[in-house]
């Protein structure tokens, strides 16, 4: 019985993310999810993300209040990320709500944390994000570039420059282009400062990038 299963789901699934990625027929796809009996949180994520990527991101909290069981840390990076995007009253509750419950040891987890980080600066609740990012043992490039998006995003200027100086990690493409927003938006003699250096030891090959440059 399982062995029959496995693979009819599996097909199901594959279906349903090509009906949502490439057809982005949303309607056939939630027709399809909703027909599968034993639902994985790893199929809630593909269909999160579908919803996410079509625009629909609403869809994701209406599934997420039906879902049946507990949500991984891969179903919350993505939940959160659903509710940064709508960014209304409704998904600033489910958000919080969400944070408030998640399992210790799902704070740990860098791509969920940094999620959480970029949903609650969407919110304005810099406060949230930034107990948050300094609860975190370890910090990668993509969260230090969360924060200081989201200082950015906040008008808090001054604070992503502070914080941007004490990234001791090799800067990304991205991580260089919020730097320079930042700078440009300050406009101030340390904003000046700060943007030459950077431009001056940016990688050459970053230097073709059109969103960099």
């Amino acid at each position: 019985m399982l062995s029959n299963f496995l693979p009819n789901t599996f097909k199901v699934q594959a279906i349903i993310n090509k009906t949502l990625m490439e057809s982005k027929d949303i309607d056939n796809a939630m027709h399809l999810f909703s027909s599968i009996t034993n639902k994985s949180n790893y199929m809630y994520t593909v269909m999160f993300k579908g919803l996410i990527t079509n625009n629909v991101a609403e869809k994701v909290l209406d599934l997420f209040d039906e879902m049946k069981i507990e949500p991984d840390q891969f179903n919350l990076s993505t939940l959160f990320n659903a509710c940064a995007v709508l960014n209304n009253n409704r998904a600033m509750k489910t958000g919080k709500k969400l944070l408030d419950e998640m399992p210790e040891n799902y704070r740990n987890n860098n791509i969920t944390s940094t999620s959480a980080i970029d949903m609650l600066m969407k919110f304005g609740d810099v406060e949230s994000a930034e107990r948050i990012f300094r609860s975190m043992k370890t910090k990668n490039i993509i969260t230090y570039g969360a924060m200081v998006k989201g200082y950015v995003g906040n008008e808090m200027f001054e604070k992503a420059l502070d914080l941007f100086e004490q990234i001791h990690l090799r800067l990304t493409n991205v991580t260089y282009t919020i730097a320079f927003n930042a700078c440009a938006k300050l406009c101030n003699d340390r904003a000046m400062k700060v943007g030459k250096k950077l431009l001056a030891k940016m990688p050459e090959n970053y230097r073709n990038d059109n969103i960099t440059s």
